[in-house]
C-alpha cells in the first residue's frame, strides 16, 4: 500500500501521463491527493421521480430500465447509445455518444440512479451522458463526491484514485491539540479526511467539513501571528509627538479628512512603545502615497530613516520622484535602489543608506538583499502589499531590530474580514477621494461594437488624449499561447484599426529595461495607445490617459477590473472604462454590469467575495498565505473568529510552539506556509 509521500504515479490506473495531469492540480503525492477535498456532493439519497425532476438542472433520478436500443452511427461518425427508463410518473431517455460500455452494463428490469442535466419535454424527459449508480452503490455511499478536475483528468477518475488510498489517511498527523477536539466535539484528522471523501451520510460529511474548516483557519491564524512577530518586544525606533501642520502647509492642496485621520493614527502608533504594524487601505486614487509621505516626514523629523518597497521598477521610480518633491524641501534625501541601476549608482546608493544620508530609500526587491545595510531604519513601508510574500515583508522589517511597519493596499477588503485576516494588524481606511477626482464612466459592450469603439478611441486620440487596451492575464501553463494572443491583438486588431496612431506593446516577457522604455514613452506622450497585459495594473500615473479598454473582461475578478479602471481618471479630462466580453453566462454579465454602476472599491470587493468566492478573491492577492481548500471566508467568519481566539490563546502559552506536544502543529504550519511561498 502506498504511503503519504508516495507519488500518485504508483496508484493503480495512474502512471506517468496521468501523474502530469494530477500535477496541474497541485497533486504530486498521496498526501496531496487526500488533501484534495471534494467541492460538493451528489446526493443520491433523495432522488427525483422522472416527472418531478427540475428542467435544465443537474439532479438525480431513480428509474427502471425498460429497453436498450441497438447502437447506431450518426452524422459525424459518432456512435449513439440510447436506453429508455421509467417510473410510475413518466419515461426518461438516456443517451451516450461514443460510450457503448455505459449502456451495455445496464440490465433491463433493474432500477438505477441516473444523475445529469434533465432536458427534453414534459412528456419525454432525457439526460445526455448521465452518471449511473446501482442500488447497492447508493446504499453503501449515498453521497458521491465531486472533485475539481482539469483537462484529461475527470473528477470520476480522481474519486476512484482517492478511494484506493483512503486507508493512508490514518498516517496523517493530527495538528490540532486533543483539548480542542474535545472542546468543540470534532473528529480526529484521519476520521475527518475519510469522512469528507467517503461520508456515510450528510451528517458525517458535515462533521468532517466542520473539523477541516476549523483546522484550516486555525493553522492560517497561527501562521499569520508567527510570521508577523506575535508578541513583539518594545520598538527600537521610539518617536516623540510632533505637530504635522508644517507638512500639511507645504502641500499645494488640502488633504482629505480621511488622509488626516489615517496619518494621525499612524503617528500615534509611531509614538507607541511597541512597533507599529498597520495596514493602510485606500481605493484607487484615494491618496495613500501622501499619507506615506507624511509618515516618512514624521520619522525623519524624529531622526529615523525610512524604506519603501514597491513591486515594480516603474512604480519605484515614480514614488521616488513624487516623494522627493514632497520631502526634499524639508532636507529628507530620497535615494532610489532598483535592480536596473548601474553598479556605480548602486555603490553610491548603498553608501548613502549605510551612513544615514539617505533619509528615505525607495526600491524594489533590491532593497531586501544582504548588501543593503541601514544606519537607523525606523519605518518600513510596503506598497501594494499583495505583491509580496509575508516573509518578504518580514525581511524588510528585519533590516532593523523592530522597526515600525506600514503596509499599503489598493485592494479593498471588507473591514471585518480584514481584521480577521490580518490578525493583530491595525487597519486605517482612506474612504474619501481627493477633490477634483472625477468619476470614471464604465460601459460594458460585446465584440460586435468593437469597430464603433475604435472610432471613439480615434476621436479621443485626436482630442489629444491617450488610451490603454488591456488583454487578459496569462495563466502560467498558457504563457506562450497567452503572449502570442497579446501580440496578435496588437498586430491584427489595434494597429489595423488605428493605422495612423502610435501604438506601443507591453507584456511580461519584455526585459525590465524594455518595459520601462515603453512605459516612459507612453508617460511622455510619445505613444497614443498602449496595448498591454495586466503589468500596468499596479502602475504609473499618466494624467493624459482617459480611456481604459479591457478585452475578455470576464477573465478578471471585479476587484482586478476596478484596479485597472483606476489607471485612468487621473487628470482633469473626463475618463471612461470599456469592458468587452462575448461571454453569454448570465452571472458573468450581471457581474460586469454591476461594475458599470458603482465606483466604490469596497462595494466591488464585497460583491466579488460573494459571487466569485474567496478562493478567487484572495488567490494571488494574498500571495504568501496558504490557499484555502475547504474554508469560505464569507460563510465561515464565525469559525474564523473562534480559530483566531484559540490561536491567540495557544501562542500566549507557547509563543514559538516549542512544546513537544505542539510539534505536529508547528510542522503543519511550516509546511503550509512554505508551499504558499511565505517562507521565500
Amino acid at each position: 500500500m502506498p504511503n503519504l509521500d508516495s507519488s500518485v504515479q504508483y496508484i493503480k490506473g495512474v502512471g506517468p501521463a496521468y501523474a502530469k495531469k494530477f500535477e496541474k492540480l497541485g497533486i504530486q503525492t498521496v498526501r496531496d491527493l487526500l488533501l484534495h477535498y471534494p467541492r460538493r456532493y451528489i446526493d443520491y439519497s433523495q432522488p427525483y421521480t422522472v416527472a418531478s425532476a427540475p428542467y435544465d438542472v443537474d439532479c438525480c433520478v431513480r428509474a427502471t430500465v425498460l429497453q436498450k436500443d441497438p447502437d447506431r452511427r450518426i452524422k459525424g461518425g459518432r456512435m449513439l447509445s440510447r436506453v429508455l427508463a421509467a417510473d410510475d410518473s413518466g419515461v426518461l431517455a438516456l443517451s451516450w455518444f461514443n460510450a457503448p460500455y455505459a449502456a451495455q452494463n445496464l440490465v433491463v428490469g433493474e432500477s438505477y440512479f441516473f444523475e445529469g442535466r434533465v432536458g427534453g419535454i414534459m412528456t419525454r424527459r432525457e439526460i445526455l451522458h448521465p452518471l449511473v449508480r446501482t442500488e447497492e452503490q447508493v446504499a453503501r455511499n449515498p453521497l458521491l463526491p465531486v472533485y475539481g478536475s482539469t483537462d484529461g483528468l475527470p473528477g470520476t477518475r480522481i474519486a476512484r484514485c482517492v478511494l484506493q488510498v483512503l486507508d493512508a489517511a490514518r498516517e496523517l498527523a493530527d495538528p490540532l491539540p486533543p483539548e480542542l477536539l474535545t472542546r468543540y466535539r470534532m473528529p480526529d484528522k484521519a476520521t475527518a479526511v475519510r469522512g469528507i471523501h467517503a461520508p456515510r451520510d450528510a451528517a458525517d460529511a458535515a462533521a468532517a467539513r466542520r473539523r477541516l474548516i476549523f483546522e484550516e483557519l486555525y493553522l492560517l491564524q497561527i501562521g499569520i501571528f508567527l510570521l508577523r512577530g506575535h508578541g513583539r518586544r518594545a520598538t527600537s525606533a521610539p518617536m516623540r509627538p510632533l505637530d504635522l501642520e508644517p507638512f500639511w502647509r507645504s502641500l499645494p492642496y488640502a488633504p482629505t479628512g480621511a488622509q488626516r485621520r489615517a496619518t494621525e493614527e499612524i503617528c500615534h502608533d509611531l509614538c507607541g512603545k511597541t512597533p507599529m504594524n498597520r495596514l493602510l487601505q485606500g481605493d484607487v486614487g484615494s491618496g495613500k502615497t501622501l499619507v506615506a509621505a507624511a509618515a516618512i516626514w514624521y520619522a525623519a523629523q524624529n531622526g529615523w530613516q525610512s524604506a519603501m518597497l514597491a513591486p515594480t521598477e516603474i512604480l519605484a521610480r515614480q514614488h521616488a520622484a513624487n516623494l522627493a518633491d514632497r520631502l526634499e524641501p524639508f532636507g529628507v534625501n530620497v535615494t532610489l535602489l532598483v535592480g536596473g541601476m548601474k553598479a556605480a549608482e548602486k555603490r553610491v546608493a548603498l553608501a548613502a543608506i549605510a551612513d544615514g544620508r539617505a533619509g528615505l530609500v525607495v526600491g524594489t526587491h533590491a532593497v531586501l538583499t544582504d548588501k543593503v545595510v541601514f544606519k537607523n531604519l525606523g519605518l518600513a513601508i510596503v506598497d501594494e502589499q499583495h505583491r509580496f510574500g509575508v516573509r518578504q515583508r518580514g525581511i524588510l522589517a528585519g533590516k532593523a531590530q523592530s522597526p515600525h511597519l506600514l503596509v499599503m493596499s489598493a485592494t479593498p477588503i471588507p473591514r471585518t474580514l480584514g481584521l480577521l485576516m490580518y490578525g493583530d494588524l491595525d487597519i486605517s481606511v482612506l474612504d474619501e477621494l481627493p477633490p477634483g477626482r472625477k468619476p470614471i464612466r464604465t460601459w460594458f459592450i460585446t465584440g460586435k461594437k468593437r469597430r464603433d469603439m475604435y472610432g471613439f478611441l480615434d476621436k479621443q486620440i485626436a482630442a489629444g488624449h491617450q488610451v490603454y487596451i488591456v488583454c487578459p492575464a496569462i495563466e502560467e501553463n498558457e504563457l506562450d499561447a497567452g503572449m502570442k494572443a497579446v501580440k496578435q491583438y496588437y498586430t491584427e486588431t489595434a494597429c489595423p484599426m488605428l493605422p495612423n496612431r502610435r501604438i506601443g506593446l507591453l507584456h511580461g516577457k519584455l526585459k525590465p529595461k524594455e518595459k520601462d522604455a515603453v512605459m516612459e514613452e507612453f508617460k511622455e506622450g510619445k505613444l497614443d495607445v498602449l496595448v498591454s497585459t495586466t503589468v500596468i495594473e499596479v502602475g504609473v500615473d499618466v494624467p493624459n490617459a482617459t480611456v481604459m479598454v479591457i478585452e475578455n473582461a470576464e477573465r478578471f475578478g471585479l476587484s482586478a477590473l476596478h484596479q485597472l479602471r483606476g489607471r485612468v481618471g487621473r487628470g482633469a479630462a473626463d475618463s471612461c472604462c470599456i469592458l468587452i466580453s462575448d461571454n453569454e453566462n448570465e452571472a458573468v454579465r450581471q457581474r460586469l454590469s454591476f461594475l458599470c454602476h458603482t465606483s466604490d472599491g469596497f462595494a466591488v470587493a464585497r460583491y466579488d467575495l460573494e459571487t466569485r468566492g474567496p478562493g478567487d478573491f484572495f488567490g494571488e492577492a494574498q500571495h504568501g498565505l496558504p490557499t484555502l481548500r475547504v474554508a469560505d471566508l464569507v460563510q465561515d467568519t464565525r469559525t474564523l473568529r473562534v480559530a483566531q481566539e484559540e490561536a491567540k490563546a495557544l501562542l500566549a502559552a507557547d509563543p514559538n510552539l516549542t512544546d513537544p506536544a505542539h510539534r505536529p502543529l508547528a510542522d503543519e504550519v511550516e509546511r503550509l506556509f512554505e508551499a504558499a511561498g511565505a517562507m521565500n
